[in-house]
This record gives C-alpha cells, structure tokens and sequence, in this order.
C-alpha cells in the first residue's frame, strides 16, 4: 500500500472509532465515515470491503493505542500504585466524552454483545488487556493472590462510574468516585 493509501485507510478507521464511539457501530453507516473522510464511496470500498472489517481495524487501532498508555505510564511512573491511579484518572480526563458517550470500551462491547456481533471476543480483548496490566500492578504492589480480583474490582468501579456519569451527565459524580476509588487504592498502595 503506497503511504498515501496507508494515510487514507488510517483516516478511515480514525473516523469510524469517532463515530462507533458516538453514534453506535451499528447506526454508523458507510456514507457517514466516507463523508466524514471525504473520500469517493469507490475509494472507501478500495480500503474496505465491509463494516465488519472496520471494525476489526478500529478494535486493532485501540489495542494498539491501549498498549502505548499503558507503557507510557509504566515509564512516567515508577510506583505500581500511581499507574493504578493514572488508569482511574482516565475518568476525569475524558470527563466530558464519558459524559456524552459512555466509555468507548464498554459501549462498544455492551453493543456488539446485544447483536451477537462476531467481534464481541476481539473488543473484549480491551477489557482483558486492562484487566491482565491492572493484575500485574496489584501483584507488584505485593498483593498477587488477590491481584486478578482487585483488578477486576477496578474495572468494574471505573465502568460503573462511566455508565452513571453518561446516564446522570454529572462531572460532580465522576470526580467524587475519583476520589473514593483513590481512598479504596490507598488501602491496598500504602505500606
């Protein structure tokens, strides 16, 4: 693929991760991400045949982004504890799409799970990236036996407040829950 191309196709699954995000895979069409690429519908099909396969590009996309937070945070902070802290702290920094959209993670596989898309393991495959790094800071934090259920509970504790927050639209809740899923870390951070 020439670099032009390669730039087309990632500005296709740039737009799609956009509108999946905001309007729902399923109600996103093919017209609304060529419109919103501004590209012919001939050269969209030249990139992608079906939804189903950009789909499968936005899923790689955010894996791959997904990766590079979690090295970022890895390198930035040295302490286990504060990782964990950074991952809750995701909440107040898209505060405001949390609050129009839900989390992208969860909305998208709540959908894709009503549908009995094929790609619901793949986009689950987000929550089990999480899950497997969120395990691995409770261990080095020196809590292995019960690092998986602690991870667990801080997904759960995170999509909760998203779900709430986009239902409630209320920042005032995020930031509350914020502060008590870092009380609750503290218990488990401090030695």
């Amino acid at each position: 693929m020439n670099v032009r191309g390669g730039a087309t196709r990632a500005q296709i699954v740039d737009a799609a991760d956009r509108l999946f995000y905001r309007q729902g895979y399923e109600h996103t069409s093919f017209a609304a991400i060529a419109e919103a690429v501004r590209i012919s519908r001939g050269n969209f099909y030249h990139h992608f045949k079906s939804k189903d396969l950009i789909l499968d590009a936005v899923i790689e996309a955010r894996l791959a982004d997904a990766r590079r937070m979690l090295e970022q945070w890895e390198t930035e902070h040295a302490d286990p504890g504060d990782r964990v802290r950074r991952f809750v702290e995701i909440l107040l920094a898209n505060r405001a799409d949390i609050q129009s959209y839900g989390c992208p993670v969860g909305t998208l596989t709540s959908e894709l799970a009503k549908l009995d898309h094929a790609a619901l393991g793949e986009a689950n495959s987000l929550f089990t990236l999480f899950r497997a790094w969120l395990r691995d800071q409770f261990t080095l934090l020196g809590h292995a036996e019960e690092a998986d259920a602690l991870a667990m509970h801080v997904l759960a504790m995170t999509q909760g407040v998203a779900t709430l927050a986009n239902a409630f639209k209320d920042e005032d809740f995020i930031r509350r829950e914020v502060r008590r899923i870092n009380d609750w870390l503290d218990t488990y951070t401090t030695t």
